[in-house]
């Protein structure tokens, strides 16, 4: 069957559109973005603004448009954390709903964190043993640890690039200071965290997703994305440690020059990499792996989980 998934992330609105069926991988068919970076857009009561849900509705009604010229049977639409802690959320929903029809299902965090375990654990398999998942969206740090499908532990921080970016870097290129400052709240908040992973022992592979990991894996000398999936690609500590002067200097446009990183991104950059180094720190990583699928193939891959049961329901 075709499904599509449509992902109204904190970034970027997104529609995958894949080819699956229980037992077998979800094969990309077609992949449509637009880049509305929410949790920039919210004003100072934490409210998504006028022009921001009218660019949302607009942009979901799009992404159904071309869901529905992709053929999909069935589109699994959800909203992660710019949508989920709006001030104005239930409005949002609301009109989202009037003008397309589209409920989304608002995903928590630990939700959010629990299926992008899913997902790295189906790319990797049991042989990767204990995993730690690290993911880095425009909202929110996820962070995951477990030996099975569902993690044993499994958090959500409000560390995302966007949000980080847009409330303690005003500057272009960022003042010292407020790069300090970000580095000190950054890292006080993973800290908290950090004992209840580390009491179930150490990972025997870490993982990573999202973009500004593979951004900055990019930078570290990773592969293109061009060369396909299944080329390893990983992002050492020191690596990022070497590169973290030189990102915190550089202006926006400087960043967006870098290999792999988008313009769009580019603004975000800095954050991301604070939170990836601080992460790495505080959680004893000196290397980790990127996974090329994450949250939305998690999505997709629990559908596919109960996709048996609901066709057995119908007879």
């Amino acid at each position: 069957m075709r499904l599509g998934v449509l992902d109204v992330g904190s970034n970027t609105v997104h529609l995958l559109v894949v080819d699956a069926h229980p037992g077998a991988r979800p094969l990309p068919a077609h992949s449509h973005k637009a880049e509305l970076r929410l949790a920039e857009l919210l004003d100072e009561d934490g409210a998504i603004g006028p022009e921001g849900v009218d660019r949302l509705a607009a942009t979901v009604t799009d992404a159904l448009q071309a869901a529905e010229d992709k053929g999909c049977e069935d589109v699994l639409p959800f909203a992660t954390s710019a949508v989920r802690e709006a001030t104005n959320a239930d409005q949002v929903l609301a009109r989202v709903r009037d003008e397309t029809g589209v409920d989304l299902t608002v995903l928590s965090g630990v939700e959010e964190a629990r299926l992008t375990f899913l997902a790295a654990r189906r790319w990797f398999g049991w042989s990767a043993g204990r995993l730690l998942v690290l993911d880095i969206g425009g909202g929110s740090l996820e962070i995951a640890y477990g030996i099975d499908e569902e993690p044993d532990a499994a958090v959500s921080l409000p560390l995302g690039a966007g949000r980080l970016t847009a409330g303690w870097l005003p500057g272009d290129p960022p003042d010292p200071a407020d790069v300090r400052a970000l580095r000190r709240h950054v890292r006080a908040q993973i800290a908290r965290s950090v004992g209840e992973f580390t009491r179930l022992g150490r990972p025997d592979h870490v993982v990573a997703t999202s973009k500004t990991f593979k951004q900055l894996a990019r930078i570290a000398g990773a592969a293109r994305s061009a060369e396909g999936l299944y080329v390893q690609r990983a992002l050492t500590r020191k690596a990022l440690e070497e590169r973290m002067p030189e990102l915190a200097a550089m202006s926006v446009a400087q960043r967006g020059g870098l290999p792999g990183v988008s313009e769009g991104r580019a603004g975000q950059l800095l954050a991301g990499a604070l939170v990836a180094e601080g992460a790495m720190d505080l959680f004893g990583v000196e290397e980790l792996e990127i996974c090329p699928w994450a949250l939305r193939e998690g999505v997709i891959l629990r559908r596919l989980d109960h996709l048996p049961a609901e066709r057995a329901a119908l007879g």
